[in-house]
Protein backbone atom coordinates (compact mmCIF):
# COMPACT_ATOMS: atom_id res chain seq x y z
CA UNK A 1 0.00 0.00 0.00
CA UNK A 2 1.10 3.55 -0.66
CA UNK A 3 2.18 5.85 2.17
CA UNK A 4 -0.44 8.36 1.01
CA UNK A 5 -3.08 8.91 3.70
CA UNK A 6 -6.35 7.17 2.87
CA UNK A 7 -9.37 9.47 3.01
CA UNK A 8 -12.08 7.35 1.34
CA UNK A 9 -12.96 3.67 1.04
CA UNK A 10 -15.45 2.68 -1.66
CA UNK A 11 -17.04 -0.70 -2.22
CA UNK A 12 -18.54 -2.91 -4.87
CA UNK A 13 -22.08 -3.96 -3.95
CA UNK A 14 -22.92 -7.53 -4.97
CA UNK A 15 -20.72 -10.30 -3.51
CA UNK A 16 -18.82 -7.62 -1.57
CA UNK A 17 -21.36 -5.93 0.69
CA UNK A 18 -24.50 -7.88 -0.15
CA UNK A 19 -25.94 -11.16 -1.35
CA UNK A 20 -29.50 -11.94 -2.31
CA UNK A 21 -32.07 -12.65 0.39
CA UNK A 22 -32.47 -15.55 0.91
CA UNK A 23 -28.74 -16.18 0.40
CA UNK A 24 -28.13 -17.99 -2.85
CA UNK A 25 -26.29 -20.92 -1.30
CA UNK A 26 -29.44 -21.69 0.71
CA UNK A 27 -31.77 -21.24 -2.27
CA UNK A 28 -29.50 -23.38 -4.43
CA UNK A 29 -29.43 -26.16 -1.84
CA UNK A 30 -33.24 -26.10 -1.65
CA UNK A 31 -33.54 -26.18 -5.46
CA UNK A 32 -31.13 -29.09 -5.66
CA UNK A 33 -32.97 -30.99 -2.94
CA UNK A 34 -36.26 -30.56 -4.82
CA UNK A 35 -34.59 -32.22 -7.81
CA UNK A 36 -33.20 -35.09 -5.73
CA UNK A 37 -29.67 -33.67 -5.53
CA UNK A 38 -28.23 -33.63 -2.03
CA UNK A 39 -25.57 -31.01 -1.39
CA UNK A 40 -24.63 -29.14 1.78
CA UNK A 41 -25.44 -25.46 1.41
CA UNK A 42 -22.09 -24.46 2.95
CA UNK A 43 -20.26 -26.09 0.04
CA UNK A 44 -22.08 -24.03 -2.58
CA UNK A 45 -20.84 -20.51 -1.82
CA UNK A 46 -17.38 -20.72 -3.46
CA UNK A 47 -18.79 -22.18 -6.66
CA UNK A 48 -21.57 -19.60 -6.83
CA UNK A 49 -18.94 -16.86 -6.64
CA UNK A 50 -16.89 -18.47 -9.44
CA UNK A 51 -20.07 -18.77 -11.52
CA UNK A 52 -20.73 -15.06 -10.97
CA UNK A 53 -17.21 -14.27 -12.17
CA UNK A 54 -17.81 -16.36 -15.28
CA UNK A 55 -20.96 -14.31 -15.96
CA UNK A 56 -19.10 -11.03 -15.48
CA UNK A 57 -16.39 -12.16 -17.90
CA UNK A 58 -18.99 -13.19 -20.49
CA UNK A 59 -20.80 -9.89 -20.04
CA UNK A 60 -17.57 -8.04 -20.76
CA UNK A 61 -17.22 -9.92 -24.05
CA UNK A 62 -20.70 -8.76 -25.04
CA UNK A 63 -23.77 -7.87 -22.93
CA UNK A 64 -25.46 -11.14 -21.99
CA UNK A 65 -28.95 -9.60 -21.94
CA UNK A 66 -28.55 -8.57 -25.57
CA UNK A 67 -27.64 -12.06 -26.79
CA UNK A 68 -30.10 -14.59 -28.28
CA UNK A 69 -32.13 -16.38 -25.62
CA UNK A 70 -30.51 -19.72 -26.50
CA UNK A 71 -27.08 -18.26 -25.81
CA UNK A 72 -28.27 -16.69 -22.56
CA UNK A 73 -29.63 -20.02 -21.36
CA UNK A 74 -26.36 -21.74 -22.27
CA UNK A 75 -24.51 -19.23 -20.08
CA UNK A 76 -26.91 -19.74 -17.17
CA UNK A 77 -26.55 -23.50 -17.55
CA UNK A 78 -22.78 -23.20 -17.52
CA UNK A 79 -23.03 -21.15 -14.33
CA UNK A 80 -24.94 -23.95 -12.60
CA UNK A 81 -22.37 -26.50 -13.74
CA UNK A 82 -19.58 -24.33 -12.31
CA UNK A 83 -21.37 -23.73 -9.01
CA UNK A 84 -22.20 -27.37 -8.38
CA UNK A 85 -18.89 -28.75 -9.66
CA UNK A 86 -17.07 -26.81 -6.94
CA UNK A 87 -19.35 -28.56 -4.43
CA UNK A 88 -18.46 -31.96 -5.89
CA UNK A 89 -21.67 -32.46 -7.89
CA UNK A 90 -21.75 -33.20 -11.62
CA UNK A 91 -25.01 -32.00 -13.17
CA UNK A 92 -26.80 -33.09 -16.29
CA UNK A 93 -28.04 -30.32 -18.57
CA UNK A 94 -31.63 -31.16 -17.58
CA UNK A 95 -30.76 -30.81 -13.90
CA UNK A 96 -29.06 -27.46 -14.56
CA UNK A 97 -32.19 -26.23 -16.34
CA UNK A 98 -34.35 -27.38 -13.43
CA UNK A 99 -32.23 -25.42 -10.95
CA UNK A 100 -32.37 -22.32 -13.18
CA UNK A 101 -36.16 -22.49 -13.29
CA UNK A 102 -36.51 -22.91 -9.53
CA UNK A 103 -34.03 -20.12 -8.78
CA UNK A 104 -35.85 -17.75 -11.12
CA UNK A 105 -39.03 -18.23 -9.08
CA UNK A 106 -37.24 -17.66 -5.76
CA UNK A 107 -35.62 -14.42 -6.94
CA UNK A 108 -38.46 -13.00 -9.01
CA UNK A 109 -38.65 -10.24 -6.38
CA UNK A 110 -35.02 -9.35 -5.73
CA UNK A 111 -34.10 -8.57 -2.14
CA UNK A 112 -30.67 -8.23 -0.55
CA UNK A 113 -28.99 -9.01 2.76
CA UNK A 114 -25.67 -7.71 4.06
CA UNK A 115 -22.76 -10.01 4.83
CA UNK A 116 -22.11 -10.34 8.55
CA UNK A 117 -18.80 -8.44 8.44
CA UNK A 118 -20.19 -5.31 6.73
CA UNK A 119 -21.53 -3.28 9.65
CA UNK A 120 -18.64 -4.16 12.01
CA UNK A 121 -16.18 -3.10 9.30
CA UNK A 122 -18.07 0.11 8.59
CA UNK A 123 -18.11 0.95 12.31
CA UNK A 124 -14.32 0.62 12.40
CA UNK A 125 -13.82 2.66 9.24
CA UNK A 126 -16.16 5.44 10.34
CA UNK A 127 -14.30 5.66 13.65
CA UNK A 128 -11.29 6.64 11.55
CA UNK A 129 -13.25 9.45 9.91
CA UNK A 130 -13.20 7.91 6.44
CA UNK A 131 -15.55 8.73 3.58
CA UNK A 132 -17.47 5.56 2.67
CA UNK A 133 -19.40 4.78 -0.48
CA UNK A 134 -20.55 2.30 -3.11
CA UNK A 135 -19.70 2.00 -6.81
CA UNK A 136 -21.84 -0.65 -8.50
CA UNK A 137 -22.93 -1.80 -11.93
CA UNK A 138 -26.39 -2.54 -10.56
CA UNK A 139 -29.27 -1.24 -12.65
CA UNK A 140 -31.51 -0.08 -9.80
CA UNK A 141 -31.73 2.59 -7.12
CA UNK A 142 -29.68 1.41 -4.15
CA UNK A 143 -30.64 4.28 -1.83
CA UNK A 144 -33.87 2.69 -0.50
CA UNK A 145 -32.13 -0.70 -0.35
CA UNK A 146 -29.35 0.72 1.82
CA UNK A 147 -31.89 2.50 4.00
CA UNK A 148 -33.80 -0.74 4.56
CA UNK A 149 -30.61 -2.65 5.42
CA UNK A 150 -29.36 -0.02 7.87
CA UNK A 151 -26.35 0.85 5.73
CA UNK A 152 -27.42 4.34 4.63
CA UNK A 153 -26.17 6.20 7.75
CA UNK A 154 -22.63 5.03 6.99
CA UNK A 155 -22.59 6.03 3.32
CA UNK A 156 -21.49 9.36 1.91
CA UNK A 157 -22.16 8.40 -1.71
CA UNK A 158 -23.75 5.71 -3.88
CA UNK A 159 -22.69 5.64 -7.55
CA UNK A 160 -24.35 3.16 -9.92
CA UNK A 161 -24.33 2.47 -13.64
CA UNK A 162 -28.02 3.41 -13.54
CA UNK A 163 -27.06 6.92 -12.41
CA UNK A 164 -23.97 7.51 -14.54
CA UNK A 165 -24.59 5.53 -17.71
CA UNK A 166 -21.18 3.88 -17.29
CA UNK A 167 -20.30 0.39 -16.07
CA UNK A 168 -17.13 -0.92 -14.48
CA UNK A 169 -14.46 -1.31 -15.78
CA UNK A 170 -15.08 2.05 -17.50
CA UNK A 171 -12.90 4.54 -15.58
CA UNK A 172 -15.61 7.19 -15.85
CA UNK A 173 -17.74 5.52 -13.18
CA UNK A 174 -14.77 5.68 -10.78
CA UNK A 175 -14.07 9.28 -11.78
CA UNK A 176 -17.69 10.15 -11.02
CA UNK A 177 -17.19 8.76 -7.53
CA UNK A 178 -14.02 10.82 -7.01
CA UNK A 179 -15.95 13.96 -7.92
CA UNK A 180 -18.33 13.15 -5.05
CA UNK A 181 -15.65 12.28 -2.51
CA UNK A 182 -13.43 15.23 -3.36
CA UNK A 183 -10.42 12.95 -2.91
CA UNK A 184 -7.53 12.03 -5.16
CA UNK A 185 -7.45 8.52 -6.54
CA UNK A 186 -4.30 7.82 -4.52
CA UNK A 187 -6.24 8.71 -1.36
CA UNK A 188 -9.07 6.33 -2.22
CA UNK A 189 -9.35 2.57 -1.77
CA UNK A 190 -11.80 0.50 -3.81
CA UNK A 191 -12.79 -2.95 -2.55
CA UNK A 192 -14.39 -5.64 -4.70
CA UNK A 193 -14.52 -9.38 -5.29
CA UNK A 194 -13.48 -9.42 -8.98
CA UNK A 195 -9.82 -8.83 -9.80
CA UNK A 196 -10.31 -7.39 -13.29
CA UNK A 197 -13.61 -5.52 -13.01
CA UNK A 198 -13.00 -4.17 -9.52
CA UNK A 199 -9.32 -4.09 -8.58
CA UNK A 200 -7.58 -3.54 -11.92
CA UNK A 201 -10.27 -1.14 -13.11
CA UNK A 202 -9.97 0.92 -9.93
CA UNK A 203 -6.19 0.99 -10.25
CA UNK A 204 -6.47 2.16 -13.85
CA UNK A 205 -8.61 5.04 -12.55
CA UNK A 206 -5.85 5.93 -10.09
CA UNK A 207 -7.35 4.33 -6.98
CA UNK A 208 -5.85 1.68 -4.72
CA UNK A 209 -7.57 -1.66 -5.34
CA UNK A 210 -8.18 -4.30 -2.66
CA UNK A 211 -9.46 -7.77 -3.55
CA UNK A 212 -12.07 -9.28 -1.23
CA UNK A 213 -11.56 -13.05 -1.33
CA UNK A 214 -14.14 -14.38 1.15
CA UNK A 215 -13.55 -18.05 0.29
CA UNK A 216 -9.76 -17.86 -0.14
CA UNK A 217 -9.96 -18.86 -3.80
CA UNK A 218 -7.48 -16.41 -5.28
CA UNK A 219 -4.25 -16.86 -3.34
CA UNK A 220 -2.41 -16.90 -6.67
CA UNK A 221 -3.20 -13.18 -7.09
CA UNK A 222 -0.34 -11.34 -5.42
CA UNK A 223 -0.33 -8.04 -7.33
CA UNK A 224 -2.75 -6.34 -4.92
CA UNK A 225 -3.78 -6.48 -1.26
CA UNK A 226 -6.13 -9.44 -0.66
CA UNK A 227 -8.45 -9.80 2.34
CA UNK A 228 -10.89 -12.51 3.38
CA UNK A 229 -13.03 -10.26 5.60
CA UNK A 230 -13.96 -6.60 5.32
CA UNK A 231 -12.85 -6.11 8.91
CA UNK A 232 -9.28 -6.67 7.67
CA UNK A 233 -9.47 -3.33 5.85
CA UNK A 234 -8.39 -1.59 9.05
CA UNK A 235 -4.85 -2.80 8.29
CA UNK A 236 -4.79 -0.79 5.04
CA UNK A 237 -6.16 2.60 6.10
Amino acid sequence: MSLVVTRAVLFDWFNTLADYDPPRHEAHADACRALGIEVAKERLSPGILLADHYYVDENQRSPVKQRPIEEQMAIFSRMEHIALREAGVQLSDDQALGIIQKMAKVFADTRFSLYEDVLPAFDLLKERGLILGVISNIDRDLVPVCQELGLAPYLDLIITSRDTGYEKPDPRIFQAALQHTGTEGSETIYVGDHHAIDVLAAEQAGMQGVLLDRFDLFGHITSCPRITSLVDLVHYV
